[in-house]
């Protein structure tokens, strides 16, 4: 199992009229979750794309609501990957406020597709040797 936690300040824009981070904007902390995590294991989007011509687009993101997140929060955003990927990468995305409380947790699920095809592939081997070693 592979668990990450990234912190990122609720911004003003970011927030509704009551002051709360807007529902749509959860899945913006996903990515930034995501990105954090692969980064921390030295695996760069940035790599995955441009280098080995791989995309993950999402295909489904299952997301409950418990409390809200508010205008200038730091939210701790623990990202978890549960198993090794294969043709599917499943992330879990839980959200804590400044109390350490649970506020908000999501599952997220990408694929993965050569950017040259198009087609969907499984998971790159370059991946999966840096993360073997950790489930």
């Amino acid at each position: 199992m592979v668990s990450f936690d990234f912190v990122k300040r609720v911004r003003y824009g970011e927030t509704d009229m009551m002051g709360y981070l807007y529902y749509g904007n959860y899945p913006q902390l996903y990515e930034i979750g995501r990105v954090e995590t692969m980064r921390n294991l030295g695996l760069l989007y940035k790599d995955l794309e441009e280098k080995y011509r791989v995309m993950m687009p999402v295909v489904h993101v299952d997301a409950r609501y418990i409390l809200p997140a508010k205008y200038d929060e730091a939210l701790t955003i623990r990202t978890i990957l549960h198993e090794l990927p294969s043709r599917l990468i499943v992330f879990t995305n839980e959200i804590y406020n400044e109390q350490s409380v649970l506020i908000h947790k999501a599952e997220v699920k990408l694929m993965f597709v050569d950017m040259d095809s198009l087609k969907k592939i499984s998971c790159p081997e370059y991946m999966l040797e840096k993360l073997r070693p950790l489930f």
